[in-house]
């Protein structure tokens, strides 16, 4: 069945470049090599970054729940979502134009976050592949 340009669709693991790339890699790859996104990273935050600096929350909890944030916004990024809720709320019924500005503020930095993560996955994944590696080493030369 020709395509929308013309081409034939792709099949098998072609395909897997298009869509759901992460999710063919994970059940369909090499799954000891794919970090598990739901876990915590197995490697040391410090590893080739000596200087690197701990995230901390700037939202305390207790903050949190005065502010009545749901469980979902509550990430490192809680304190922008505070301050747009607070101005969406003092400036009632022109907050859709008031408020851009904080509303900018707290997608920016949910933007930062997710790449953030993306950054520490895609590390996990490499620290992981490179164990993998040197195991395979040690085992042919302790055979050989």
């Amino acid at each position: 069945v020709p395509c929308a340009r013309g081409s034939q669709p792709k099949q098998g693991a072609e395909s897997l470049a298009a869509m759901g790339a992460h999710l063919g890699r994970r059940y369909l790859g090499d799954s000891e090599v794919e970090p598990d996104p739901s876990a915590l990273p197995t490697f040391d935050p410090h590893l080739g970054f000596p200087e690197r600096k701990e995230r901390v929350m700037i939202a305390t909890h207790q903050e949190m729940n005065e502010a009545q944030i749901p469980y979902k916004f509550r990430d490192y990024c809680a304190h922008h979502y505070i301050m747009w809720m607070k101005c969406r709320r003092d400036k009632f019924p022109f907050s859709i134009s008031g408020c851009k500005h904080e509303a900018h503020e707290w997608n920016y930095c949910e933007h930062l976050d997710y790449i953030m993560r993306m950054k520490e996955f895609e590390r996990e994944r490499r620290l992981l592949s490179r164990k993998k590696r040197i195991e395979e080493q040690a085992k042919i030369t302790i055979e050989t």
